[in-house]
């Protein structure tokens, strides 16, 4: 029988960390009077309590080496159970929500998709809205990064670990997996920095710039404000843009410019077909508007800049008009949603690398077909593919793309009309946070779905962020039993 004592200690350091996380917005509500800071303590006190108890009761649990069931159990223990405690001081404090709509918060949050059921942002306690930028941090990079730390605490390597969070390494440029994990919190962590910095720089209050640079960073979405980046239009379109797109690429990538190789970062397959696509994308979008309406140049040029960049990469800010671009804005941005970021990075949906990957395997069946007798070897980045790599690829891309539709039909058996059904899957298991159609459109927010719809969007998330195979995986009962 598979023991998973080791998965227990390690969650529990977790828990008993996001639970003294919690102190900090308790101690800025308690600054600023709002009367909520009741709330974070007692969920500080019940979220610690129980992951002290756990490392505690666990603390012997130290094993020859780390498996990768035991990998598979650790991803899957973080990303479920952590927004069950991430979601108390929704509960507990304001907007005093059920315990469905505050874990749909809490997942939201940690699986950086930016999908939301508050209404009234601005109005919240600013430690509230702390907490939710907070959650798109720790989901970003944070969390799963954090555990890499402990896993040195149990003697055992780190990079099965690294294998079932779906992160390409890129080739190990460091030892140590721990190494490489605080190597690219590190870069997170600055990164977040001159983003929050910038904002300020732009006009935004120091909360706010704050709680979009976190949530810019990681690519989550969570704003403190209804209007999303409405509430600041100008330079901070740019600065978001920018920065959307730093968090897109992949973190490895940093470490080794910052460690003063520079090529590796220039020369990326999936950074240039992600920066040419997202020009493209860009381009056609706003000259299509351009053409189609009395719009001036700059702030048509700035609206679709920021909000392809925000789709794209999976974060789920909005600004300006988008939600009068039309039928073929909404196409446009349905398919760069289905993208994503790059591999290695805070983004999710498909990601370009596999898209690529995608493209080259057709491209290489219709030169089969053109040309029998011709061995065709399939190449990315000068690496061959093995059968096994295109195999696991073909079984994801196609999971993905059902998954949509199957999804989308099952919202819509709950009383959803098919257009609120399709983008609120395509949103929740894309991690890309827009919200479009008719339940959508009156509350800017998720908070009309029926409660059996609600479940459905928090699953589609969490498989989004697992990237699939993960959840499939550890879904069959022979995997535990190996």
């Amino acid at each position: 029988m598979l023991d998973l004592r080791p998965v227990g200690y390690i969650i529990g350091h977790l828990r008993t960390l996001l639970g003294l996380l919690m102190l900090v917005p308790a101690g800025l509500d308690w600054w600023v009077v709002s009367g909520n800071a009741a709330a974070f303590m007692w969920s500080a006190f019940a979220t610690t309590g129980t992951g002290l108890m756990l490392v505690l009761a666990l603390r012997n649990a130290v094993g020859p080496r780390f498996s990768n069931r035991l990998a598979f159990a650790l991803t899957l223990g973080i990303w479920l159970g952590l927004p069950l405690f991430g979601a108390l001081p929704f509960m507990i404090g304001a907007p005093g929500h059920g315990f469905t709509y505050a874990y749909f918060e809490a997942v939201s949050g940690i699986t950086t998709t930016g999908s939301t059921v508050i209404i009234g942002l601005d109005a919240l306690p600013d430690g509230m809205n702390l907490w939710r930028g907070m959650l798109n941090w720790l989901g970003g990079l944070g969390i799963a990064f954090i555990a890499m730390i402990f896993l040195p605490v149990m003697r055992v390597g780190g990079m099965q670990f690294f294998r079932t969070e779906g992160f390409d390494t890129l080739g190990k440029i460091l030892p140590r997996a721990s190494d490489i994990a605080l190597s690219l919190l590190a870069v997170y962590a600055a990164l977040t920095v001159a983003c929050i910095l910038t904002y300020a720089a732009v006009g935004m209050t120091a909360l706010d710039a704050v709680v979009n640079g976190m949530a810019t960073v990681a690519t989550g979405g969570f704003s403190p404000s209804d209007a999303s980046f409405g509430k600041y239009p100008g330079a901070a379109d740019y600065a978001g843009a920018l920065f959307m797109i730093l968090g897109s690429m992949p973190y490895i990538r940093y470490v080794q410019l910052v460690r003063g190789s520079a090529g590796p970062f220039l020369r990326d397959p999936q950074i240039v077909a992600f920066l040419r696509w997202l020009t493209a994308a860009v381009t056609v979008v706003v000259a299509w508007r351009l053409a189609t309406s009395e719009s001036a140049f700059e702030p048509t040029l700035r609206d679709g800049l920021f909000n392809l960049v925000s789709i794209f990469t999976g974060t789920g800010f909005f600004s300006g008009t988008f939600a009068t671009w039309g039928s073929f804005g909404l196409i446009a941005a349905f398919m760069v949603g289905m993208i994503g970021g790059c591999s290695g990075s805070s983004s999710g949906a498909l990601t370009v690398f596999r898209v690529q990957l995608m493209g080259a395997a057709i491209v290489a069946q219709v030169q089969g077909i053109r040309a029998p007798h011709r061995i065709a070897l399939l190449k990315y980045a000068g690496r061959a593919v093995d059968q096994d790599a295109l195999g696991a690829l073909m079984a994801f891309v196609t999971g993905y793309i059902l998954l949509i539709g199957v999804l989308s039909v099952a919202i819509t058996m709950v009383g959803v009309d098919l257009t609120s059904a399709l983008f609120g899957v395509w949103t929740s298991i894309g991690n890309i946070g827009y919200g479009i159609g008719p339940l959508v459109a009156g509350t800017g927010t998720f908070i009309e779905f029926p409660t059996a719809a609600e479940w459905i969007l928090i699953a589609a998330m969490l498989l989004g962020r697992l990237a699939l195979l993960t959840v499939l995986v550890a879904l069959l009962p022979q995997f535990w039993r190996r």
